[in-house]
């Protein structure tokens, strides 16, 4: 599913974390289609090499970055290395987060908790942290957070930490948004509802029940595809967006309008 056919990056350098799978790989193609080089940053790199293999199967330029954005040295040396392997940073998406911290808030075990934090909140800081860092020293550019509807927006039953991790992000996001405009830095989240990965599956569900239960839950009727969460991504790190600083884009299908 190809939503665009323009060349808006042409010549642009991008990482994007969580680079692997799902909504992290549809990002990464969806900005090497449009002339992007593109580092893609994980923690496996069997998944990470499925990701460049696809981009370079399309004429595409990509590079696989192993490390983890929830160890401050693997944070800053994958912006070193997108710049060492791609020659620059223009755009940066931090969309690496795990799912976890399942159950009711006083039953969390206190590890997990700071499993989903760590990961999810403290990663992405660091992550900006070191981009920001190089951005506002070579001219600027946009960086894009992929957050949650689940959180600033939404909350359920048992999903406590991901909620809190995820609400954080988006705050994250608005505080160095007005920090770093004035380097040249531009910085936005886009917050996914219900998409069609395997995180939005439950134990044991088959598709025909995931589909039902999203007809059942979702105004829309469906769940979103990874390719429009891209699209979203593109548009926040794109010229398009120059005037858009701090935004939280929701895309839920109207689960939370």
């Amino acid at each position: 599913m190809t939503l665009t056919t323009a060349a808006r990056f042409t010549g642009k350098s991008v990482l994007v974390t969580g680079g692997g799978s799902g909504i992290g790989r549809a990002v990464a193609l969806a900005f090497a289609r449009e002339g992007a080089r593109v580092a893609v940053a994980g923690r496996t790199l069997s998944a990470l090499a499925e990701t460049v293999a696809l981009i370079e199967q399309e004429g595409g330029t990509a590079v696989a970055l192993v490390g983890s954005v929830s160890d401050a040295t693997d944070a800053a040396r994958l912006v070193e290395e997108t710049v060492e392997r791609l020659g620059a940073l223009d755009v940066a998406v931090n969309n690496a987060g795990v799912l976890g911290g399942m159950g009711p808030i006083a039953d969390i075990a206190e590890e997990e908790w700071r499993r989903v934090i760590d990961t999810n909140l403290t990663g992405t800081w660091l992550a900006m942290k070191h981009q920001i860092t190089h951005l506002r020293a070579n001219g600027g550019g946009a960086i894009v957070n992929i957050s949650s509807n689940l959180g600033t927006h939404l909350r359920m039953e048992n999903l406590g930490a991901y909620a809190v991790s995820k609400a954080a992000v988006a705050t994250l996001t608005r505080s160095a948004a007005r920090d770093h405009i004035a380097d040249g830095v531009r910085i936005n989240t886009v917050s996914p509802g219900p998409i069609d990965t395997t995180m939005s599956s439950r134990p044991g569900e088959t598709a025909s029940d995931k589909a039902d239960r999203m007809k059942s839950n979702v105004p829309v009727g469906r769940a979103g595809a990874v390719e429009e969460v891209a699209a979203a991504v593109l548009h926040l790190a794109s010229e398009e967006s120059a005037f858009t600083v701090g935004a939280d884009l929701v895309l839920d299908g109207g689960v939370t309008a």
